[in-house]
């Protein structure tokens, strides 16, 4: 039980820390493409909105299944 419950932390743990990324991430780069492509008025907050939600949820995905994968050794 003990062992399954450290393993959840971890899990929980590297998806949040993941998503935190990944949002960090998404935001600089929404931003630098919005401005890029000269994305107009109030469709670049909803671009950039876009951008850090994609990549923080990819980012927390792939976070939390490399810490699942760490938790079977």
């Amino acid at each position: 039980m003990a062992r399954e419950t450290k393993c959840l932390t971890r899990i929980t743990a590297g998806v949040a820390i993941g998503g935190a990324l990944g949002g960090a991430v998404g935001a600089v780069y929404g931003t630098y493409e919005a401005i890029r492509f000269r994305v107009p008025g109030l469709m670049k907050i909803r671009y950039i909105g876009q951008t850090t939600l994609g990549s923080a949820a990819i980012f927390g995905l792939f976070l939390g299944a490399g810490s699942l994968l760490h938790c079977g050794k």
